[in-house]
């Protein structure tokens, strides 16, 4: 690109496009932010702009091929751009996209705080090299936020990497090892966000069941090959979270009692209604971690729990550290103490090796513990990783096949779930007016993520509202009658 074009304009344009998880949108809220702080003003991502920023993801072959459109696209709108990979797909293809012409500067994780540097070192210079290097890097890039796009929900992300190395992801070599947060700047984000109005915040990360695990080895979870990190929390100013020093005490083995002890802090910040907590490892719910949660008002009975499979020998071939009767127990401690909680998975289907007689299984065990959502996903070998050497793929049709099967599956349980609210009274946080069919209704979730609709001309948003469900709106949500 010419440079003396860029350089010509008085207020830089910049535009950004995430792709990906909500760690990503995340990060781009965080990039926004320096970006506002040089002055740079945003415009949409389909309008001219001087810089396109694109978060990229590397999750499945389908999202790498859109971080590849979406970067050309950006070249498209302007020839004069500078157009920057930023995220997982530019950490793990970064030797690629520099042979990329419509690719200017490629940012790779844990450099995203340094981009406005590596972007004026390409201004002075017309070149640069990659920044993908995250090696040896045993600290967390906080790129803290100050304010987020959607209006009453924010999402906080407290650790970065993952040492899990399941078989067939990809995500522990883009995103490296796990970096936890410190607490007094999570904290400080959330009464932030909630001095802000937001009454709702979700803890996120890559796997946030590790969040902790780098500071001290004591009560985190069970993983023998992570290193003890340099800098430990006993470094850190201590802010009054003695919760975090301790020592584990009573909890059980295998407890990461860094998560609770940072959600009771969290439950104390005045004003916040509701803490939901992202995907969660199945080995983390254990009899303490379950019962501190159910103590505590802010907890949303909404619990992500990652099964992939319901057969223990593909199970095994994935390299998860469960087993389905483990995970079974995990569902029923949930259930022990929460009324009803909404427990959520994702299924792969088609995994090498995968039987006719292992899909039943897993399906049968899908009936077994009725999910109140399924996300169901067919296998896409990734470059790299053990499941993309394994012999016996199964044949895209039949992947496809049972697919289908599991996806009318997750239908009627989630149908069914749904159906057991009604007649319930509930608490909705209105998020949206909408019109549907002519009449205006005020949108939201309440804590077990069911989407709930009541009428009301007036608009309600960020408003918790008590209501009765009533019916099916439609197959997304149910209608309700306010009782306020």
């Amino acid at each position: 690109m010419d440079i003396s074009n860029y350089e010509k304009n008085n207020r830089k344009t910049v535009a950004f496009l995430t792709l990906g998880c909500k760690v990503n949108s995340y990060e781009t809220q965080g990039i926004k932010k320096l970006f506002e702080e040089e002055d740079y003003s945003v415009v949409e991502f389909h309008e001219k702009a001087d810089v396109y920023v694109i978060n990229t993801c590397t999750v499945t072959n389908i999202a790498d091929r859109k971080s590849r459109q979406m970067l050309h696209k950006a070249r498209k709108m302007n020839e004069d751009a500078i157009v920057m990979a930023v995220g997982c797909y530019a950490q793990a293809a970064g030797e690629q996209l520099k042979e990329d012409e419509a690719i200017d500067i490629v940012v790779g994780n844990n450099r995203k705080k340094d981009i406005i540097n590596i972007l004026k070192a390409y201004i002075d210079d017309n070149t640069i090299d990659s920044v993908i290097d995250i090696s040896g890097n045993i600290e967390y890039e906080d790129l803290e936020i100050l304010d987020v796009s959607e209006k009453t929900r924010a999402y906080i992300k407290i650790q970065d990497g993952c040492n899990q190395f399941c078989s067939y992801c990809i995500i522990p070599y883009a995103r490296g090892r796990v970096r936890s947060r410190f607490a007094k700047s999570i904290l400080r984000e959330a009464k932030n966000l909630v001095e802000k109005g937001y009454q709702e915040i979700v803890l996120t990360g890559i796997h946030l069941s590790s969040y902790g695990i780098d500071f001290k080895k004591e009560g985190a979870l069970d993983t023998a090959d992570v290193k003890t990190a340099e800098k430990g929390i006993q470094e850190e100013e201590t802010d009054g979270l003695e919760a975090f020093i301790r020592e584990p005490g009573d909890y059980e083995p295998g407890t990461n009692y860094y998560l609770l002890e940072l959600i009771k802090q969290l439950d104390q910040i005045e004003g916040l209604k509701r803490i939901r907590l992202g995907s969660l490892e199945p080995r983390i719910v254990t009899e303490s971690f379950v019962k501190g949660l159910s103590e505590l008002e802010t907890i949303c009975p909404h619990f992500h729990l990652s099964l992939q499979s319901g057969c223990n020998s593909t199970l095994k071939r994935m390299n998860r550290k469960y087993t389905t009767e483990v995970y079974l127990e995990k569902c029923l401690l949930l259930r022990k103490y929460f009324n009803n909680p909404a427990i959520t998975t994702d299924i792969i289907v088609g995994f090498p090796g995968e039987t006719a007689e292992e899909f039943e299984q897993t399906k049968e065990y899908l009936r077994k513990i009725q999910f109140a959502q399924m996300h169901v996903f067919k296998f896409s070998p990734r470059k790299g990783t053990r499941a993309a050497n394994m012999t016996d793929p199964v044949k895209e049709e039949i992947k496809a096949e049972r697919s289908n099967e599991l996806l009318h599956l997750a239908e009627e349980m989630s149908d069914a779930y749904k159906r057991s609210f009604i007649g319930n009274i509930e608490k909705l946080l209105v998020e949206e007016e909408t019109v549907i069919e002519g009449e205006t209704y005020q949108i939201g979730h309440n804590e077990r993520y069911l989407k709930l609709a009541v009428k009301s001309q007036k608009n309600l948003t960020n408003q918790i509202l008590s209501v009765k469900v009533q019916e099916f709106l439609n197959k997304e949500m149910m209608f309700c009658e306010s009782m306020d």
